[in-house]
C-alpha cells in the first residue's frame, strides 16, 4: 500500500477538506505539514457543515491518528477552540488521537498585530493577508527567534525568548507603525495558560510518525492553501509564507522523501483566488457571479468573496510538475451546471510569447498575460445523484476527459456536490 500527499493545485480553496476527509476512510494517520489558521477545511456530513483551520480533516473519523506537524505555525487560542468545539458538538471521536509537534513554532499576539499593521499601512502593496499572523511567525522561525511548542513548558526559557522578541516586535509597533507595545509578562501567563490546556496532545509527532510507518500504517499528508501560493513556486508575492508544494510533506512532519509513494492534487472544476494578485482566467462578468454564488465562493477563514474565473491548465500543469502529482481529484462540477458554454484556458498570450506549461515568474509579466481557451458545450441535468462516470452527461465527461488529457495526471475522484457521499471514486490513491 501507498502513503498519499494531498494537495492543491490552485489558489487554494479547491475544497481539500471534503477529499482529505474521504480518503482518511482508508487511512490510519492524517498528519497536517504545513500553513496555519489562515487556511479552511470546509467538510460536510449528514448535511451538517464543519469548518477546520488546524486540525486535520481526518479527526471526524474514529480509530485515526491525527498529526499536526512541526511545518505548521499554530495560534494555540484557535486550536484550544477548535478542540472545545469538536468535543462539545460529539465531534472528537473517542478513539481517534490528536498530537501536536513539538516542534511547532507558536503564533504569537504581536505577530497578528504586525501583519495587519503592515497590511493596513501605505508604506507597501497590499498582499491579500488574513491577518493572522502567520506570514511574522514564518519570518520569525527563519530568524531563529521564534518561540516554539516545547518553549512553553520551560517558563524560564519563554519569558527570555519573550523578553528578545519584544525588543525588536515593540519598537516596530511604536515607533514604524504608531501602535501600542507588548507586556512580556502578560504575554508569557497568558501562553503558560494554554500550554496547560495542549499538553496532553503535545508529542515528537516524527517519532510517533516513525513508528506507524515501520507498523505499515497507511499514511495520508494534509496540505493547506494550493501549489500557487508557495513561498517558491507560487506567483510571488502573493503567496503565503509556507511551501505548499508536495516535497514539504516531509520535512512538514518529520519523515523521509521516500515516505510519500503517490500525490493526489485537488483541482476545481474552474479556478478561484482571494486576495490580490493576477488571475489571468477571472471573470468579471454575470458568468463569474453566477459561479460565485452557486460555488458559494467565500473564504473558509475570512469570508472574503472569491474571485471566479474558467479553469487554468497552465496553472495545474505547473503543479502537475513541482508537486510530482500521480492523480487529480476534480471538485464542484456541479457548480458548472446550467451553463451554455465553458471554456479551458490552455496557455497565455503574452509580450514575451506563449505560455502553456509555465506560469510567469515576473508577476508584471503575468498580469499582461491574456487567456488561450478551448471551448465546451455545457450540460443542464442535475448530476448531484452520479456515482458512476456513465451517469453524467456526455458534455460533462468530455470537460473532465480534456482536463486529464491537458493535465498529465489521471483522474482518480470527482466530486459532484458537497456532500461525503456526492462523489465518483475512480481509483485508489492508497495503492501503488
Amino acid at each position: 500500500m501507498a502513503n498519499v500527499a494531498v494537495v492543491g493545485t490552485q489558489w487554494g480553496d479547491e475544497g481539500k477538506g471534503k477529499i482529505v476527509d474521504l480518503y482518511t476512510e482508508g487511512a490510519d494517520v492524517i498528519a497536517r505539514f504545513q500553513g496555519g489558521n489562515n487556511a479552511g477545511h470546509t467538510l460536510v456530513v449528514k448535511g451538517r457543515k464543519t469548518i477546520l483551520h488546524l486540525i486535520p480533516s481526518g479527526i471526524l473519523h474514529d480509530k485515526k491518528i491525527c498529526i499536526i506537524g512541526n511545518g505548521v505555525v499554530i495560534d494555540p487560542v484557535v486550536l484550544i477552540q477548535e478542540i472545545e468545539e469538536l468535543q462539545k458538538g460529539g465531534l472528537f471521536p473517542p478513539n481517534t488521537k490528536l498530537y501536536v509537534s513539538e516542534k511547532a513554532h507558536l503564533i504569537m499576539p504581536y505577530h497578528k498585530r504586525l501583519d495587519t499593521a503592515r497590511e493596513s499601512s501605505s508604506t507597501g502593496k497590499k498582499i491579500g493577508t488574513t491577518g493572522r499572523g502567520i506570514g511574522p511567525a514564518y519570518e520569525d522561525k527563519a530568524a531563529r527567534i521564534g518561540i516554539r511548542v516545547c518553549d512553553l513548558y520551560d517558563e524560564a526559557l519563554l519569558k527570555e525568548k519573550l523578553r528578545r522578541a519584544l525588543t525588536e516586535k515593540n519598537f516596530l509597533l511604536t515607533g514604524l507603525y504608531n501602535d501600542k507595545p507588548f507586556s512580556e509578562n502578560e504575554i508569557a501567563v497568558e501562553y503558560l495558560a494554554y500550554a496547560q490546556k495542549i499538553k496532553p496532545h503535545v508529542a515528537d509527532t516524527s517519532l510517533i510518525l516513525g513508528t506507524e510507518i515501520k507498523k505499515g500504517k497507511k499514511i495520508l499528508f494534509e496540505g493547506a492553501q494550493g501549489s500557487h501560493l508557495d513561498i517558491d513556486h507560487g506567483t510571488y508575492p502573493y503567496v503565503t509564507s509556507s511551501s505548499t508544494v508536495a516535497g514539504n510533506a516531509a520535512c512538514g512532519s518529520g519523515v523521509g522523501p521516500n515516505t510519500v509513494s503517490n500525490v493526489v492534487g485537488i483541482c476545481k472544476a474552474y479556478t478561484t483566488r482571494v486576495g490580490e494578485g493576477p488571475f489571468p482566467t477571472e471573470l468579471s462578468c454575470e458568468i463569474g457571479k453566477r459561479i460565485q454564488k452557486t460555488g458559494q465562493e467565500f473564504g473558509a477563514t475570512t469570508g472574503r468573496p472569491r474571485r471566479c474565473g474558467w479553469l487554468d491548465m497552465v496553472l495545474v500543469r505547473q503543479a502537475v510538475r513541482t508537486s510530482g502529482i500521480r492523480f487529480l481529484a476534480i471538485t464542484k462540477l456541479d457548480v458548472l451546471t446550467g451553463l451554455d458554454k465553458i471554456k479551458i484556458c490552455v496557455g497565455y498570450e503574452s509580450p514575451n510569447g506563449e505560455f502553456t506549461h509555465a506560469v510567469p515568474a515576473d508577476i508584471d509579466l503575468l498580469a499582461k498575460c491574456k487567456p488561450l481557451y478551448e471551448e465546451f458545450p455545457g450540460w443542464k441535468e442535475d448530476i448531484l445523484q452520479a456515482r458512476d462516470m456513465k451517469e453524467l452527461p456526455a458534455n460533462a465527461r468530455k470537460y473532465i476527459q480534456r482536463m486529464e488529457e491537458l493535465s498529465g495526471a489521471r483522474i482518480s475522484l470527482v466530486s459532484v456536490g458537497a456532500g461525503r457521499e456526492e462523489t465518483i471514486i475512480l481509483e485508489d490513491p492508497f495503492r501503488k
